[in-house]
């Protein structure tokens, strides 16, 4: 039985008995009661912050191979567990949205992963930032390891993933998920969320100034999805022993693959086999009522009977709860332990684990920048069509800079260019990273790692690929050259994760 066994189905038994219909009147009653405080200005603020959650997986320090975490070390100040047995969630602070600020992010990024990795030393492991993981565990095979589950009393309790009873709610209360995986070269078919923890992601969050400017924000964020996914993407290959084949050909990995399979994956696992999909590209919305209306309208899958406690925001505990699953790769987060701390927020999705931590300081970066930007300069892209940045954003997890993406410029130029578009796009960023009052030559600094990604063509999917080839090239089988790609990575970052950037790693050593 998985962590905390017999707890774990006295909290799923206790789950399964709440009443959906009880549960979405709360989450009713507390959604009017937080539109009105919206309206009533309770949620603006001053000025804009920044907050990073960046998640990682564990592996041996060795081998390279994926290993469970000590849930000791899950103590480690600014940690918390994650679904996976093996993964880790970093959590920063708050920091006011200018160059103090990203140095703080950067600063308490590097305190906090240093602190961890050296405790999780003394158990032969380290923490690795990446989008998805390739190395399996060596007591168990891939699949073996992300599906294996035990069931009682008609509840499925996943083996490796970590002890909350919302994980496991996921498959056993009578709406539950998908369970199955189909990408190129690789199905895979479960009862549990195990799949998704193959995944690791950075998601930045950007408060906004009032909480009337959250839909054109969001706007802005919709757009920014396919190129800064293009620009990030980190999971062109999964665990070789998942293949159908047990050695895939280069077609498959790399004509049909996607460079970024954390967008598939991700949705295939979760998206319930009989109902609207939760992990999706969001909709636009007009006002921040409508926000909320798109949070209530969700369907729920593991309702929960919650107590308020004295947060200001437990007076809508319920829409909270039920915003742990509103899946969407842009979504809204409202939030706030006490009313004068109460923000309204952007929360990127979309971005997978880095090479390194200034490259994620970048990324953190562009996002906020170009937020404010776009909204100060009133920018058209706001007027790019909604299809057509859904079809940015699939098309960059597809194929990154290689894709046929669409923008409008400053100017009001539509382009399929892609040094334009993501000049267009530097542009504004650095402009609003000026107007937080980030002087000009600094704000070009916290960008340059991403206009180097563009200039060389280089994201950490295509230097990954790159690896690949090689390998091949040198005459490995395609199952030994991804795990020869992976331990180059995992080295690669150890000497640059602190002050290096992915634009300096080679191909191959020197």
């Amino acid at each position: 039985m998985g962590e905390g066994g017999t707890r774990s189905v006295d909290r799923l038994r206790d789950s399964g008995g709440v009443d959906y219909d009880a549960f979405e009147d709360r989450v009713h009653e507390e959604a009017k009661w937080l539109k009105e405080t919206l309206a009533a200005g309770s949620f603006d603020n001053d000025g804009t912050t920044l907050g990073l959650e960046y998640e990682f997986y564990a592996a041996d320090r060795t081998t390279g191979r994926l290993r469970r975490l000590p849930r000791s070390l899950l103590a480690a100040p600014g940690f918390e567990k994650e679904l996976g047995l093996h993964n880790a969630e970093l959590t920063t602070g708050v920091h006011p949205c200018n160059g103090h600020g990203f140095d703080a992010v950067r600063t308490e990024v590097a305190a906090k992963l240093t602190a961890f990795q050296q405790r999780a030393a003394g158990s032969g492991l380290r923490l690795v930032s990446d989008g998805m993981w390739t190395l399996g565990p060596a007591e168990n095979t891939t699949r073996g390891y992300l599906t294996e589950a035990t069931h009682e009393e008609g509840l499925t309790l996943a083996v490796n993933v970590s002890n909350v009873a919302r994980y496991h709610g996921f498959a056993s209360n009578r709406r539950s998920i998908g369970g199955h995986i189909d990408v190129p070269g690789v199905t895979v078919d479960a009862d549990s969320p195990g799949p998704v923890s193959l995944t690791s992601s950075i998601q930045p969050h950007y408060q906004c100034r009032s909480a009337a400017a959250l839909p054109r924000h969001l706007r802005h964020a919709i757009r920014l999805a396919g190129p800064l996914v293009a620009l990030a993407a980190n999971a062109p290959f999964l665990p070789p022993d998942l293949y159908d084949a047990p050695e895939p050909d280069r077609e498959v990995l790399f004509h049909d693959g996607w460079v970024e399979n954390r967008i598939p994956v991700y949705e295939d696992m979760m998206n319930p086999a009989d109902g609207p999909a939760k992990v999706r590209f969001p909709e636009d919305v007009e006002t921040v009522e409508e926000a909320v209306d798109a949070l209530v309208d969700d369907r729920p899958l593991v309702p929960a009977d919650i107590e308020p406690g004295g947060r200001f925001d437990d007076a809508f505990v319920h829409l909270r709860h039920k915003h742990g699953s509103f899946w969407r790769w842009v979504r809204p987060v409202f939030e706030g332990p006490t009313e004068a701390a109460a923000n309204v927020r952007v929360e990127f999705r979309p971005l997978p684990g880095q090479p390194t931590i200034p490259d994620t300081v970048a990324l953190v970066a562009v996002v906020a920048g170009a937020l404010t930007g776009m909204a100060a300069a009133d920018h058209p892209v706001a007027d790019l069509p909604w299809k057509q940045a859904r079809e940015n954003f699939y098309a960059a997890a597809r194929d990154g800079l290689d894709a046929d993406l669409r923008w409008i410029t400053a100017d009001g130029d539509e382009t399929r260019d892609v040094d334009r578009l993501f000049a267009d796009l530097f542009g504004v960023a650095a402009e609003g990273l000026q107007q937080e009052g980030i002087p000009a030559d600094r704000a070009r600094r916290l960008l340059a790692p991403l206009r180097a990604r563009v200039d060389q063509r280089r994201t950490p999917a295509s230097w990954k690929r790159d690896a690949v080839r090689a390998e091949l090239d040198a005459g490995l089988p395609p199952s030994q050259a991804i795990r020869a790609m992976q331990r180059r990575y995992v080295d690669r970052q150890q000497r640059t994760l602190h002050d290096g950037h992915l634009t300096d790693w080679p191909a191959l050593d020197a």
